[in-house]
């Protein structure tokens, strides 16, 4: 691992990379503390606090404390992500946009397109409710808005608008012109700098004597075995053994090897708990800014922590979890490209069969990665409801952080094995890439 991490200096593009992303990443962490205009932060600050552990303590852990500074960064990616969620069951129903999606380059760019359009219509609507609902709370710990007027309602809607569709620009260019995950490291960002803050409350509630040392080992102990668990699962693989027959071009000889196509037991990663956390948010903070017997109901229902909430969230987990995986995996196309360069399923026919047999093992296996999603997703209302631990140390960030760190390592090491230097894991052995439906062939193929 040292010697990748010495590796990484020698590339000139990916140190570049590297540099860009941590640059953008610190614009990002700078615009959090940027305030909406005509609001109180300090007033805020108490509103947010005083939730935590609630809806809003959650939506400020993914705004990366925006929503206490009440910042334009305020709403976060969220808007950006539930137009992506949108868009993506749209692409399935819809034919015409499935056409779209079938076009290659082109038709993921108009998809990315209509996701932007999609995100600032979102972002509209959220941050009227959010206008709305801080005028509401201007008695409870003071004027959080000293001048409610429609200047300040529509001087809202443009700065979160813009805010979210700044924080869009900057994960598409960490995407295309840094490491990579750019969305992803943006809600990473925004998690582990409050990490140091959530400890420092952890300790001071022991220290004050409201949780026993026992307790807070106990709550250390929790949280290094949960660490434990994501890096076991999210590195956990079912290989499927592959054979290449031989097979001569000109005057060389290609083929003839064995490999494996590995299919990752959480096919989707972190998507989701994001997909779902993102949906729960959205009716729920709609329903906490209408005054209304019906959204205090739907409010009610969707507080973290409550089994209606819980229920919700574990079925939306694994939903997303094959709806990602088939979205980003295409067992037809994969079993395509094995018979194209000559490879094969040792006991199965090529073609319709291997395909088949691809998508039946993706399928259990998938489900063993949501089974893992939703038990750990759902950690964070257990602890804090015995605990008060905060968020940022519940399964949900936790997965978040840790997944991300690992894509965000896997993308560093695959720069490195492309231009012939050793990776964090040292050197690997050939293999067939199931992400997508882009199989590597046969070397020398």
């Amino acid at each position: 691992m040292a010697s990748g991490f010495q590796n990484m200096g020698k590339i000139p593009e990916l140190r570049r990379r590297i540099l860009y992303t941590v640059a953008l990443l610190a614009v990002y962490r700078i615009g959090v503390f940027v305030t909406t205009p005509g609001v109180n932060r300090s007033v805020m600050e108490k509103i947010v606090k005083q939730a935590s552990g609630t809806f809003l303590g959650m939506f400020n852990m993914f705004s990366g404390g925006a929503l206490e500074q009440m910042s334009i960064f305020a709403l976060g990616i969220m808007p950006y992500i539930s137009a992506s969620i949108i868009l993506q069951l749209l692409t399935v129903v819809v034919p015409k946009l499935e056409q779209v999606q079938k076009e290659g380059e082109m038709g993921r760019r108009r998809l990315n397109q209509y996701t932007r359009y999609g995100c600032m219509v979102i972002a509209l609507v959220q941050s009227f409710f959010i206008a709305r609902w801080l005028v509401s709370n201007n008695s409870v710990f003071g004027e959080v808005v000293p001048n409610p007027t429609w200047d300040f309602y529509l001087v809202t809607m443009v700065s979160l608008t813009t805010g979210t569709a700044f924080i869009m620009w900057l994960g598409e260019q960490i995407t295309e012109r840094g490491i990579g995950n750019g969305i992803s490291l943006i809600i990473f960002a925004g998690i582990v700098t409050d990490m140091p803050d959530a400890a420092t409350k952890l300790v001071m509630k022991a220290r004050d004597g409201e949780i026993t040392a026992f307790s807070l080992a106990l709550i250390g102990l929790v949280i290094v075995a949960v660490v434990a668990g994501i890096i076991f699962f999210e590195r956990g693989q079912r290989r499927i053994p592959v054979q290449y027959a031989k097979r001569v071009v000109g005057r060389k000889m290609f083929g003839g090897q064995s490999t494996h196509l590995p299919l990752k037991v959480n096919t989707a990663g972190v998507i989701p708990p994001i997909f779902a956390s993102s949906i729960l948010m959205f009716p729920q903070q709609i329903a906490s800014f209408v005054n209304h017997p019906i959204m205090k109901h739907i409010s009610d229902a969707l507080y973290p922590g409550d089994w209606r909430y819980n229920v919700i969230y574990v079925g939306l987990i694994v939903f997303f979890c094959y709806f990602y995986t088939a979205v980003t995996f295409n067992p037809v196309d994969v079993a395509d490209n094995m018979r194209k360069y000559g490879g094969f399923i040792p006991g199965i026919r090529p073609g319709k069969a291997t395909a088949q047999y691809i998508d039946r093992v993706l399928t259990r296996i998938t489900f063993g990665g949501a089974v893992y999603v939703s038990v750990i997703c759902v950690l964070p209302s257990l602890m804090y409801s015995q605990f008060s631990v905060p968020f940022q140390f519940g399964g949900t960030g936790l997965m978040i952080v840790v997944g991300v760190a690992l894509d965000t390592v896997q993308q560093i090491e695959s720069h490195l094995i492309t231009r012939n230097y050793e990776g964090f894991t040292g050197p690997k052995g050939p293999r067939i890439r199931g992400r997508g439906s882009r199989v590597a062939g046969p070397v020398g193929a």
